[in-house]
């Protein structure tokens, strides 16, 4: 089979595990179990058949860099974990800074002072023969996702979302049908770790609903040292992200809506402590009322290293939309979204429903 021809948006934490995954897993057997993707080979190509072909940022530490230098660059944590080459011969090319940079982050991420254009970004995407654009854009990056959803049509390439902008799952805007139009996969939105909190969240609403407790609030609390954490400080970027998680956790019961409506739902970032580097804590508490009108009580505390819990979705996600490209599917990927995304355009009613969806959909027997 062919390679996968990725561009990357955005070398923070996000990227680095996902580059650094591909080659962790780059000789794995076909038969081996790899912990955090649904199988080494995927609808015919193997973990190892992603390809980097070109990546954009804003950060003086990192433009003009080669990828295998940018993404430890700093502001970024994520250790190094998997021995990739000293180059990989990919060149880290200026993005426009938009409103990818709060204003409380721009000492740290050192962004560059000259306007980039669309058409410088969709010649790199041309030139670099990229089949897929990948969005890790820091939470609150509206503008600057619009603008890469764009450069992606213009360019003719394939475009995964992995932060809360809603391109994917938009119901405002038209990007779902912008893309179908030009006939080119849109997958997204909000990449969903492979036991995040979310994940875990939505088990435990789950469970507390299949065996008939009534949910009546529920909180999620997330804490971390990295960029992401000290990004999201500022409310005002969170909007979208805390639309996300909620709505991924809340799609799991039918009166959901109407108990965040009330005020009893509460998701999301909430504290950046420095020196946690790139471990995510999460608190989820729930109270509910059994039979008789007792009460049950959960809390639940979740330890993970936050970056590398998406790269193995993302992997997934990259070969799925690359499996629609090679069948000519346009548009949003439903099958491919659901089990990755916290904000998929269809949310599925469990987790193990989503992945069916998406087995369903490699094989064939899902359009989209």
């Amino acid at each position: 089979m062919p390679k996968i021809k990725a561009a990357i948006v955005g070398v923070g934490n996000c990227a680095s595990a996902l580059v650094q995954g591909v080659y962790y897993y780059k000789d794995a057997e076909e038969d081996q179990l790899v912990p955090g993707v649904t199988k080494v080979k995927l609808g015919g190509y193997h973990i190892g058949d992603i390809e980097w072909v070109a990546a954009f940022d804003v950060s003086k530490n990192k433009v003009g860099k080669d990828l295998a230098q940018a993404i430890f660059e700093p502001p970024n944590v994520t250790p190094k974990f998997a021995p990739i080459p000293d180059r990989l011969g990919v060149t880290v090319s200026p993005g426009p800074v938009l409103d990818g940079v709060a204003p409380h982050m721009r000492e740290k991420f050192n962004p560059i002072d000259y306007e980039v254009g669309l058409g410088e970004v969709v010649d790199v995407l041309k030139s670099s023969g990229a089949e897929i654009l990948i969005n890790f854009l820091p939470v609150g990056s509206e503008k600057a996702t619009r603008f890469y959803a764009q450069a992606a049509l213009e360019a003719g390439v394939a475009f995964i979302n992995g932060m809360p902008v809603f391109i994917a799952s938009d119901t405002q805007e038209g990007w779902p049908q912008k893309f179908q139009e030009k006939g080119i996969p849109v997958t997204g939105d909000d990449i969903k770790g492979q036991l995040g909190a979310t994940v875990l969240h939505r088990t435990l609403v789950r469970l507390m609903h299949m065996r008939g407790v009534k949910v009546e609030e529920t909180y999620q609390l997330n804490i971390g040292g990295n960029t992401d954490f000290e990004n999201m400080l500022v409310e005002e970027r969170l909007k979208s992200k805390r639309i996300s998680k909620t709505s991924a956790v809340t799609s799991v019961l039918p009166y959901g809506d109407e108990l965040w409506k009330q005020g009893k739902v509460r998701i999301g970032p909430s504290d950046y402590v420095p020196f946690l580097g790139n471990t995510k804590i999460a608190y989820i508490y729930l109270k509910g009322t059994a039979f008789g009108g007792f009460p049950v009580t959960i809390e639940a505390k979740l330890t993970v290293d936050d970056k590398s819990m998406f790269a193995g979705a993302m992997i997934d996600a990259i070969r799925g939309t690359k499996v629609a490209l090679d069948r000519g599917v346009g548009g949003p990927l439903i099958s491919v979204s659901a089990p990755f995304f916290k904000h998929p355009p269809v949310q599925a009613p469990s987790d193990e429903i989503a992945l069916q969806w998406f087995h369903e959909f490699i094989e064939g027997k899902r359009e989209r």
